[in-house]
């Protein structure tokens, strides 16, 4: 089980705090919240309560049945007051209350929040508590909440998000697996802990894909669509544009030309989309070669869903046609390299946010990203607050990371308008001798291979 030790951390340390605290918890659905939960209330007085999708009334029977029930009291009004009123730890001891999908709450009713700041403020249960308030709904926290409480939003003592998990975390959770087994994997499930918990490292890669995401009972088939439908409406609007965008058409006017909406629909459903953290606009980094750039490029955010969309739902009939290997045989396995090289970037991405972190790099990184170009990209632009820059080349698919690709990279380096004494170049196999030889005389020249990630 994968743990998030960061965020349990901060957790503790707020619980630990004199006074009263209110947090809002939250994260995408398949990150494991409610087990994050269950860990975090271990030896501790709490009050847990999932709210339901359901009418103001009906949430408030439903609240005041378990308050009844785990206390053993019967309610005279069915109020939040009276509810948070009536919550008790039974000794001194601090009581952990969780609101579960608070959001199904918070958009029907206004009662709720002004009796969670009364619970904060000890109008109501006097003992000390937590008032932890969870969603999975991350676009309704990060854009609409704030609106919602207006200016009660201030009493939040903490947002924790839990964002989805980085390639180190994978790295560690498969210690059977090589380094480069661990970005196949990254690069198919992202960082989302409910779907790591469920792949195995003592079978191999394409077992897993088999068994988890081919096979009409695996965990995975048809996740991606669930997890998109989870929170939005008009599947075959959403699904058109994404398999258009995994099949290579990321701009808009390539998006409008092949699935036939209006541009304008097309961004109110981008917007949406975006939103929900399933695509994102690929802003390339702020350099003085703005003219050689290319402009309103898209790509699907979530790891899962590209992979899903890339691979998959081209071939749907033949998913159901054929068995689970036949189908990674035919469809994925030719192809898997290629897109996994967008994946391998952000791994090395990664490594050097490492190296920054411990001060280990030549210059300190103050921002980073990438390039992209109308004839070639820069994989990877870090660049300190005096604007010096780093320079990093990415190699996964090709057997050999070649000095012909460094000199490509400097051609694109002029069109971007771009300078560096440093590049880190990453190769996932070798690097051919000229680049060797070439690292030998020329320092700025640092060759980093897969088992140093």
């Amino acid at each position: 089980m994968v743990v998030r030790h960061t965020e349990l951390k901060k957790m503790e340390q707020l619980y630990e705090e004199n006074g009263n605290q209110l947090v809002v918890l939250y994260g995408r659905a398949g990150c494991d919240k409610e087990t994050f939960i269950k860990l975090f209330c271990k030896n501790k007085k709490y009050f847990y309560y999932r709210a339901r999708q359901a009418s103001q009334q009906e949430q408030c029977m439903q609240l005041a049945h378990e308050i009844e029930q785990t206390y053993e009291l019967s309610l005279s009004k069915y109020t939040y007051a009276e509810f948070f009123n009536r919550i008790r730890s039974g000794n001194a001891t601090k009581l952990v209350v969780i609101i579960d999908e608070f959001q199904y709450i918070a958009k029907r009713d206004e009662e709720f929040f002004e009796a969670v700041l009364k619970l904060k403020a000890k109008k109501l249960y006097p003992g000390p508590v937590m008032i932890v308030l969870a969603s999975s709904s991350v676009a309704w926290v990060e854009q609409e909440m704030d609106g919602r409480f207006e200016d009660g939003i201030k009493k939040i003592n903490a947002k924790i998000k839990l964002a989805d998990l980085k390639f180190i975390d994978t790295v560690r959770s498969y210690p059977e697996y090589s380094v480069s087994d661990c970005v196949k994997v990254y690069g198919i499930l992202g960082g989302v802990s409910a779907y790591m918990n469920r792949w195995s490292s003592k079978k191999d890669i394409r077992t897993n894909i088999c068994r988890h995401i081919l096979s009409t009972n695996g965990y995975l088939f048809a996740e991606a669509e669930r997890f998109i439908g989870s929170e939005l409406r008009e599947l075959a609007i959403y699904d058109t544009i994404l398999a258009a965008i995994a099949a290579g058409h990321r701009k808009l006017n390539d998006l409008f030309n092949v699935t036939g909406f209006s541009r304008a629909k097309i961004s109110v459903y981008m917007k949406n989309l975006a939103a929900f953290e399933v695509v994102e606009k690929v802003s390339s980094f702020e350099t003085g070669g703005w003219e050689n750039a290319q402009k309103g490029i898209y790509q699907i955010r979530s790891n899962y869903v590209n992979f899903w969309f890339r691979f998959i739902y081209p071939h749907l009939s033949d998913l159901y046609w054929m068995t689970a290997e036949q189908f990674y045989d035919t469809y994925i396995e030719k192809d898997l390299d290629d897109y996994m090289n967008r994946y391998f970037i952000q791994v090395c991405m990664e490594y050097l946010e490492l190296l920054n972190m411990v001060d280990k790099l030549p210059i300190k990184i103050h921002k980073a990203g990438t390039w992209v170009g109308k004839t070639g990209n820069i994989d990877i632009i870090a660049q300190d607050s005096a604007r010096n820059n780093l320079i990093g080349l990415c190699n996964w698919s090709e057997p050999k990371l070649t000095y012909q690709m460094c000199e490509k990279l400097f051609d694109t380096m002029k069109k971007a308008k771009l300078k560096s004494d440093y590049f880190y170049l990453f190769s996932a196999r070798d690097f051919d001798q000229e680049l060797l030889d070439k690292s030998k005389e020329d320092k700025r020249l640092i060759l980093v291979d897969m088992t140093q990630l």
